[in-house]
């Protein structure tokens, strides 16, 4: 099977698409290349992002759009110049559409792709010194480049899959560079699509301690069944920076909010402690006092999904230990519904569509 030069999907013209009003319309995809896969979609995750990015919440959006970057499907095209892909493959695609790929990139050239200076994101972008743009998941299929496409392990479901590939990586990236793993004690703030896989990941990695923190105890049952050890309820525990003080190593930090108690965050790190942040708030994060980081000699930082050999790994690693998210399957044609119910919060904890 191959496909043709025009697809079909759920196309947002204006901000007002995030409050559902996305149409399914025709859209032609950038000329394909040798370098390049085409995907018959079968799932597409539902990530923060696209809610983001519909509401031109990170600036303005590249209308018209189509969202989706955890894409699971089938190769039905395939390249001459991609080797590690055939056609009928189950594939995946991520949240990087391409990077420069330059020989004098020096990301690219030590597998650091995802932080090049000229990444090009799965949707919402511009193809460099032309007009094509990249169109994402919410759709019948997907153009992807060779690079930036992955097999999916036998032993991985699709649905399990889909969501790893944006939200998955977001997290095990910062775990896994930063040293979980046994008598690591880590902090995973932010109980939700990214969150949770913090958790997962995590226990499997053998952390020593994992501390679930969120602004309320709702989902302290959910988290412990992930693999928590340990709750923070910011909004419900009176001093709770003093209290758990210096107990963590690591804390990776999920939320996108633009009022998060930092300084609190940064208190319960211990000395030579990490803190990491990967959600993406539509506004700046609040002053800190120095001190927190110079009394301890800790470090704030930052992660941002993760290059094309870390998400095999990540895939393999999953496979391996059998880890699944916690998702629902919606089909695609309640993707005006699903979106709403994003921005909504009621994720537990990633929606996954489903094409029939």
């Amino acid at each position: 099977m191959s496909t043709t030069e025009e697809f079909n999907g759920w196309v947002g013209h204006d901000k007002s698409s995030v409050n559902g009003t996305m149409k399914w319309e025709s859209f032609t995809p950038r000329p394909f290349t040798d370098s390049d896969v085409d995907i018959k979609i079968t799932h597409c995750g539902v990530c923060a992002t696209d809610v983001h990015m519909l509401r031109s919440g990170w600036g303005a959006t590249l209308y018209p759009c189509v969202v989706g970057h955890e894409i699971v499907g089938t190769a039905v095209r395939v390249g001459a110049n991609v080797k590690h892909v055939k056609v009928g493959d189950r594939v995946g695609a991520g949240a990087q559409g391409d990077s420069c790929r330059k020989p004098d990139c020096a990301e690219c050239a030590d597998g650091n792709e995802n932080f090049c200076a000229g990444m090009i994101t799965t949707y919402g972008m511009e193809w460099p010194g032309t007009t094509e743009r990249g169109y994402g998941g919410y759709a019948d299929f997907h153009r992807a480049v060779g690079n930036f496409t992955f097999k999916i392990p036998d032993g991985l479901d699709s649905v399990d899959a889909a969501p790893m590939l944006c939200a998955g990586i977001t997290v095990y990236s910062p775990l896994k560079r930063n040293g979980c793993g046994p008598g690591k004690r880590v902090g995973i703030v932010g109980v939700g699509g990214l969150g949770h896989f913090g958790l997962l990941w995590a226990k499997a990695m053998g952390a020593k301690k994992i501390v679930a923190i969120s602004r309320s105890s709702t989902k302290k049952a959910d988290a412990e069944k992930m693999g928590a050890t340990g709750f923070i309820a910011t909004g419900e525990e009176k001093d709770w920076e003093t209290t758990y003080a210096r107990t963590l190593d690591l804390i990776v930090s999920t939320v996108s909010s633009h009022d998060l108690p930092l300084s609190g965050y940064l208190s319960l790190l211990a000395p030579h402690g990490q803190f990491i942040q990967i959600g993406s708030p539509e506004d700046e994060l609040p002053r800190f006092s120095a001190f927190h980081l110079m009394n301890k000699g800790a470090k704030l930082g930052g992660s941002c999904i993760g290059p094309p050999w870390e998400i095999n790994e990540m895939l393999e690693f999953a496979a391996k230990n059998k880890i699944k998210g916690w998702t629902t399957t919606r089909l695609m044609e309640e993707a005006n519904k699903v979106i709403v119910e994003q921005d909504d919060g009621k994720a537990r904890y990633r929606y996954v569509l489903v094409n029939r």
